[in-house]
């Protein structure tokens, strides 16, 4: 895996990271639109398979995680080009009620590369979201996009 990310210090609405996967484009975008095989890369677990237009819940896997939840409103689905879903970034508080609040949108681009697969991986959304919980929300996410990343690369490439 080698990877390439935007500087946070530059932009406070956008997230990206850019990787090249040593994998094939269809191993990759298995991995991204199986909900099933999302989910092991992830930490969460689907009950449902990805769809254009649907809501899902998903569970959190991780330990210590394991009583979160949250909803993924699935965008757009082109077969082994891109992948979108809306969500409620890092929105951890239980006691909170985030329903009101815009969601950002989470985007996955592949492209066939020389050495496998380049995965671009956007959230983006950032800005519209309440003052008091933009900062940690797009901090906390900024880190998380880091680590899935590395976590999608050992899915795939072994």
């Amino acid at each position: 895996m080698t990877s390439t990310m935007a500087d946070p210090m530059t932009n406070t609405d956008r997230i990206e990271k850019k990787v090249v996967l040593r994998a094939p484009l269809s191993r990759v975008w298995d991995a991204i639109a199986d909900s099933k095989k999302f989910g092991e890369w992830f930490g969460v677990k689907l009950e449902q398979p990805f769809t254009a237009g649907r809501s899902l819940k998903a569970k959190m896997t991780k330990k210590g995680y394991e009583h979160f939840e949250f909803d993924m409103e699935i965008e757009r689905i082109e077969p082994q080009r891109y992948f979108s879903y809306r969500w409620h970034p890092y929105a951890i508080d239980p006691k909170q009620d985030y329903s009101s609040e815009p969601l950002t949108l989470v985007e996955f681009v592949l492209e066939e590369v020389k050495d496998g697969t380049a995965l671009t991986i956007t959230e983006s959304g950032f800005d519209r979201l309440p003052a008091s919980r933009r900062a940690e929300a797009f901090r906390m996410n900024d880190g998380g996009w880091t680590g899935q990343a590395k976590q999608i690369a050992a899915y795939v490439e072994k």
